[in-house]
């Protein structure tokens, strides 16, 4: 009940505003100074703890298929591909896909239409792990900004307290 009653407090004083009517994102900042516990969290893990399989699955497809690892043996399997089928196989009439490599380009096309979904899936994560990103980043400001104001406070009596004691500086 204290740590509620100190945080509508800080609230009230800080932000002006109760803390009711505060964001989410505010309410932990405040809850936090008034549990004198740390803000900070890193985006990547708290959006690896929201991950589902599909998003982790996601994120591989799309690390390995726009690494040049994957392009330099994609390219090495086209060049086998078309060098059996129109050299080595045609020579004993066995080509399984002769020139001009219909089943390739079908393969190939397969393989985009699977691919530019799910890298796209990858991209839409990555975009929502930087609004996250952003968000704790408002938070820590927020959080400094906040404990500023409080020192400024404590100074700002501190002086006064001086002050009444006639004790300090000279004019």
């Amino acid at each position: 009940m204290n740590a509620e009653l100190q945080a509508s407090d800080l609230a009230l004083r800080l932000l002006g505003r109760s803390y009711d009517d505060l964001d989410a994102e505010e309410r932990r900042v405040i809850s936090a100074i008034a549990d004198r516990a740390p803000t900070s969290r890193d985006a990547g893990d708290v959006d690896d703890q929201s991950a589902g399989f599909g998003a982790r699955l996601s994120d591989r497809v799309a690390a390995v298929g726009g690494s040049w690892g994957f392009i330099i043996a994609f390219t090495v399997v086209l060049f086998g591909w078309m060098l059996l089928n129109s050299e080595i196989l045609s020579r004993w009439g066995l080509a399984f896909d002769p020139y001009p490599f219909i089943f390739l380009n079908l393969m190939l096309s397969t393989l985009a239409a699977v691919q530019a979904p799910i890298i796209m899936m990858s991209q839409n994560r990555a975009s929502a792990k930087d609004r996250l990103a952003a968000s704790l980043d408002y938070e820590i400001n927020l959080r400094a900004e906040l404990e500023i104001m409080r020192l400024h406070h404590k100074i700002d009596a501190l002086a006064g307290k001086i002050d009444g004691l006639g004790v300090g500086g000279a004019d």
